[in-house]
């Protein structure tokens, strides 16, 4: 019964990294029958020496570069496994550098150099430091490598990534060349420093290096070996981003790529005989044959699988997010949250941001993993308030089912902008001087200042304080409408110029303000305004325009009303002496001889009596007029008849004398 070992056991050779190192096998025993199952661990034991991949390094550091800046070193391999395995990193002593050793997901370790005090090229050029890597055995064993720092001037920008973890998921099965995930920096500087080259970092296990393989220029990773699941399920890759400058930056990222199993072993069935050949009297319940089932697969692969008929479903259809303007760049603004009512890989979810806005993968980006939305950089109200994208939901299965979730990012306004004066206009060489006359009254609005603020509602309410003035007591200014007013009326002596530094402020939190001087010369005319700023340059004032244009029209006016008024005139003395030779001329035809029928000789002619005595008064315009005269009824032959005279001369006092002295005089 005794188990021996047949030859030398080298247990890195049999299990590698695994540990523990298991060998199993079976024990049959007979009368009784009984099948017993025994493990084997191999212990491992301190053998092997760390190893660096070189023997020296070599870092460009640039004198630029802040306290607190992290630089990979190169890490060392131990093929023995637990207290034996490389536990720790030592640095020589210096005043620079510190060590900081750090753990991967599977327990190996690394060590970055960790800058303290920041480097001075002018003082040393350079630093020489010994990095010595120790594992645990007893008496622990060790490696050293050499570490040369060049002390160079740098770039005045690294290159950025936009996402310091990238994640992807890769099945087992993926043929060589297919696309794992791209990494994505941007470098600020102009030419050749602004061009980034993609790189492994310098501790990347060289097993990783066989797996993967990573474009220098798209920053593309793509599956160069075989995947197996069975071996390794996760892998930590590193890498960088360096510029093309004389010191190039650089920037580090890491990607976690998690492999994917799949249904690629068949299950195993082992037989093990008992009882052959079976007699035929074996009683009922007699053991045969003992059958073990094995498969490599895991989870559902090695089970009846789950379908997928199930879509994520987002516990909203939509989100709106308001993130305060100037944010600092990278931080978190949303989570978006999913489920998925299937089981393994089909309720497995993934999260993609898609950029229906070329400006939004520039400026937001998803945790592929868990949903959460950052923010990239930093928001301007003033430039966009709004943003728009759409997040779709993914599951795992095959074909996979998604649900889109839209997503609105409202920016908020802070009052980041000062109020902004436009008249009168600031940093000019012009200068605008408002003029009001002398003995003018308290309540005069005298002028305007004018100004506005880029930013939004209570942030943009400006007010208008009067700061300084040449005397504070003739001006004032209105709170929130910028209105210069007379506060007393103007005396005589008043200074003939003001100036006035009126101060404008918003209602932010802070508050911001800005400063307006307006100048206002006391003047009758704008000659005497002239007189006193003769040593002001014109300015090209547009409003000069329509003052010229009034004044041209007020000289039109008064010329056409001096017309009007002259011609009225000219006419009215023209009729005064129209009427006056009428006049005239009518006053010698009383005495003149009256001819056949036009004029009319009252006595001569025996239509009225010799002592008739009427006075009539006629208008300037009566010689087509008919005076009407009706004696009252007497004796005389002429008793009834009516002496009628028409076309009698206008405009004139007539005498008509009657002969008959016996009749009374007729009433007018």
């Amino acid at each position: 019964g005794a188990l021996l070992v047949n030859e030398r056991i080298d247990r890195e050779e049999l299990c590698g990294a695994l540990s523990p190192c298991m060998l199993s096998f079976e024990i049959l025993m007979e009368k009784p029958l009984e099948l017993y199952s025994g493990t084997v661990e191999i212990q491992d034991i301190n053998d092997n020496d760390p190893v660096f991949p070189s023997s020296q390094a070599r870092l460009e550091i640039s004198e630029s570069v802040a306290a607190g800046a992290r630089f990979p070193l190169e890490s060392a391999q131990d093929p023995d496994v637990g207290v034996n395995s490389l536990q720790t990193y030592q640095l020589s002593a210096n005043p620079h550098f510190a060590l900081d050793v750090q753990t991967r997901v599977d327990g190996s370790k690394y060590a970055e150099l960790v800058l303290e005090k920041e480097l001075d090229r002018e003082e040393q050029r350079e630093l020489h430091l010994v990095l010595t890597a120790l594992d645990g055995g007893s008496p622990p064993r060790s490696a050293h490598v050499q570490i040369h720092i060049d002390v160079v001037d740098a770039n005045d920008n690294a290159p950025v990534f936009n996402q310091s973890t990238y994640k992807a998921n890769v099945r087992e099965n993926t043929p060589s060349g297919t696309l794992v995930a791209k990494i994505s920096a941007y470098d600020l500087d102009d030419g050749p420093s602004g061009e980034v080259v993609y790189s492994f970092s310098s501790h990347t296990p060289a097993k990783v290096r066989e797996l993967f393989a990573l474009d220098s220029a798209t920053g593309e990773l793509r599956v160069k070996g075989q995947l197996d699941y069975e071996e390794t399920k996760l892998y930590e890759i590193y890498l960088q981003a360096k510029d093309k400058g004389v010191v190039p930056g650089v920037a580090h990222c890491k990607v976690l790529v998690e492999v994917v199993d799949v249904n690629d072993n068949t299950p195993e069935v082992t037989v093990t005989s008992v009882y052959s050949p079976v007699p035929e009297d074996a009683a009922p319940g007699t053991v045969v044959a003992l059958l073990s089932v094995t498969d490599l697969d895991s989870h559902d692969n090695g089970l009846v699988s789950d379908v997928n008929d199930n879509a994520p479903k987002s516990t909203q259809d939509s989100y709106d997010v308001y993130v305060l303007e100037n944010n600092l760049p990278g931080i978190p603004i949303l989570n978006v949250s999913a489920t998925d009512p299937d089981l393994g890989r089909n309720a497995h979810l993934s999260y993609t941001l898609f950029q229906g806005d070329p400006t939004v993968g520039h400026l937001f980006s998803i945790n592929r993993e868990n949903g959460t939305l950052y923010l990239l950089t930093s928001l301007d109200h003033e430039d966009q308030v709004e943003f728009s994208m759409m997040v779709q939901v993914q599951d795992g299965g095959s074909p996979p089912l998604a649900t889109n979730v839209s997503v609105s990012v409202f920016v908020t306004d802070v009052n980041d902008n000062p109020p902004t004066v436009l008249y009168p206009q600031p940093n000019t060489t012009d200068t605008y001087t408002d003029v009001v006359p002398p003995g003018t009254p308290a309540g005069y609005m005298v002028t305007k200042v004018v100004a506005v603020d880029a930013d939004a509602g209570y942030n943009a309410w400006i007010s208008y304080t009067l700061l300084q003035a040449t005397d504070p007591s003739l001006f004032s200014v209105g709170l929130h409408s910028g209105e210069i007013f007379t506060a007393r009326q103007l005396r005589e002596d008043d200074a003939p110029q003001h100036t006035l530094v009126i101060l404008l402020k918003d209602h932010g939190e802070p508050v911001l303000s800005a400063s307006a001087t307006v100048s206002i010369s006391v003047a009758e005319m704008a000659k005497e305004v002239l007189t006193d700023l003769t040593d002001v340059a014109p300015a090209n004032d547009p409003r000069r325009h329509v003052t010229f244009y009034l004044i041209l029209a007020v000289i039109l006016v008064s010329a056409a009303f001096f017309i009007t008024m002259l011609s009225v005139g000219i006419f009215k003395c023209y009729k005064w002496r129209q009427s006056k030779e009428l006049y005239n001329s009518s006053r010698s035809t009383v005495y003149r001889t009256p001819g056949p029928f036009h004029h009319i000789d009252a006595v001569r002619g025996g239509f009225t009596p010799p002592n008739f005595y009427q006075q009539v008064y006629l208008t300037t315009d009566s010689r087509q007029s008919d005076l009407l005269c009706k004696k009252p009824f007497t004796s005389s032959p002429l008793g009834s008849r009516q002496s009628t005279m028409r076309n009698g001369e206008p405009g004139l006092y007539h005498q008509i004398v009657g002969t008959a002295s016996r009749l009374p005089a007729p009433a007018e």
